[in-house]
C-alpha cells in the first residue's frame, strides 16, 4: 500500500460490529477504536488532517501489513509520515514511525497540534 498522500498520517480503526471466528455467533466493537472514533466525532477537522480507513478484524490485514508489518498490525494503529517523528512512536517499519493504541494514538494527536490536550 502506497499512502494516497504522503504528508498525512494515516490511521487504521477496527471497522465496528465485527465477528470473531474464536466466539462463533458473536459480535463486537474494538473499545479502543471507538475511543480514537470519539475523538475524531469531536473534532470533524481532523478527518481533514489524517487518513482514516476502517478495516475488517480478521488478520492479516494487508493495508497495515504493507506499511508497518505483519508483526505491527494491532489496531488502532497511526502511521506517520515518512520522515516524521513522535515521542509517543511505538515502533518503525519501512521508514514509518506508528504510533499503537487509543491513548498513545491520542497523546500524538495533541503532541501534532491537531486536537487540545485532554483536561486534567
Amino acid at each position: 500500500m502506497t499512502l494516497a498522500d504522503p504528508n498525512k498520517a494515516v490511521l487504521f480503526l477496527l471497522a465496528p460490529d465485527f465477528e470473531d471466528a474464536k466466539f462463533p455467533g458473536q459480535h463486537f466493537f474494538c473499545r479502543h477504536s471507538a475511543l480514537v472514533e470519539g475523538v475524531l466525532v469531536s473534532f470533524p477537522a481532523l478527518v481533514e488532517a489524517i487518513d482514516v480507513h476502517r478495516i475488517a478484524f480478521p488478520r492479516p490485514r494487508a493495508e497495515v501489513v504493507a506499511l508497518v508489518g505483519e508483526a505491527n498490525q494491532a489496531l488502532p494503529v497511526l502511521v506517520l509520515p515518512a520522515g516524521e517523528t513522535s515521542p509517543h512512536a511505538s515502533g518503525e517499519a519501512n521508514g514509518h514511525q506508528f504510533v499503537s493504541g487509543a491513548e498513545r494514538i491520542i497523546d500524538a494527536l495533541v503532541g501534532r497540534d491537531l486536537i487540545p490536550p485532554a483536561h486534567p
